[in-house]
């Protein structure tokens, strides 16, 4: 029985303090507890589902089972806080999947405008980076609530099998395969940040003019290229590949339409990014993977749901 049910009078964002109108103290407690670790659980939740929307949603549900917990029988809130928010992720990670087999054309994560020090610490920029995202949306949702919350995060397997309702014998098993499945696929950084940003600033300058050969220059020969309009914006159904493919495919994009285009640079899930607006109205956003000195991903984003998290910085962390 949810032990909360009772208190639906009391929802409001989870990213605000509550229990001050009634006076109640143990809420304005565990409030205060919960938003001492929201980023933390936000980036759990994000990281299971890849869409910020969801994610919140997580995080209202977390607040209400948290508020009706004797936090004197909690020994680590942070422990008891994260089991909650995996858990919720993962009922609604469950109930996504028919959601995403419905999806028009290709699926990317939602795009988060993220904070310096995210890029800035190389393994949180990977956990939520776009390619690393898309591995994680070939695993089962038990498999990727138990990667996230061992490779991310570092949970204990007993934390974790408390959180997927599994033996800690069994997460075992789970981790091992899931990590095995990951490191088949997961794309390795091999460039400096400084590396990186010099290359997406190539990009967004061929972009800007609409420059097929400095396009040809910054992409590698094998690039692939992902765009996601959700049914809503015009979006190729599948993956573009090779370099020259993929620069007519954008170069083209933007010609066939007499726009005034703008691309500014940002930093989107830990990578560098670009935010165009076309007739001064964002369009999409495009984030992408360097490896060396070229670009070997684009992921683009032009689906206007998806594109809430774009207009302010988001902090994530692991700790």
């Amino acid at each position: 029985m949810d032990t909360t049910s009772g208190r639906a009078g009391r929802r409001r964002p989870a990213g605000t303090p509550a229990g001050r109108d009634s006076g109640d103290h143990v809420t304005a407690e565990a409030t205060k507890t919960f938003l001492a670790h929201r980023n933390l659980l936000f980036t759990v939740a994000y990281e299971m589902l890849g869409s910020a929307a969801d994610a919140e949603d997580v995080m209202q549900e977390t607040w209400l089972r948290w508020v009706g917990v004797d936090a004197a029988h909690v020994d680590d809130p942070r422990s008891y806080l994260v089991r909650i928010t995996a858990r919720q992720a993962l009922n609604r990670l469950r109930s996504m999947k028919r959601r995403r087999e419905a999806y028009v054309g290709s699926w990317l994560p939602e795009p988060l405008l993220t904070t310096p020090d995210v890029a800035a610490d190389v393994e949180l920029a990977e956990s939520v980076s776009m390619a690393l995202m898309l591995v994680l949306e070939t695993l089962t949702p038990t498999e990727r609530a138990v990667f996230v919350l061992r490779e991310a995060f570092g949970l204990g397997y007993d934390e974790i099998a408390a959180a997927v309702d599994k033996t800690p014998a069994a997460v075992h098993q789970i981790a091992h395969r899931a990590r095995r499945h990951v490191e088949a696929r997961r794309p390795r950084r091999t460039v400096t940040a400084r590396q990186a940003e010099a290359a997406a600033e190539a990009f967004r300058r061929a972009l800007e003019t609409r420059d097929l050969p400095g396009l040809l220059a910054v992409l590698a020969p094998d690039v692939v290229a992902i765009s996601d309009g959700g049914g809503i914006k015009q979006a190729t159904p599948r993956p573009i590949i090779g370099a020259g493919k993929v620069a007519r495919f954008i170069v083209g994009g933007l010609t066939k339409r007499d726009v005034t285009l703008a691309v500014e640079a940002t930093t989107a899930n830990g990578t560098p990014a670009l935010a165009l607006y076309v007739d001064g109205e964002l369009d999409g956003v495009i984030a992408m993977r360097v490896e060396e000195t070229h670009i070997t991903g684009l992921y683009f984003v032009r689906n206007p749901q998806k594109l809430t998290h774009v207009e302010s910085e988001t902090p994530l962390t692991l700790r």
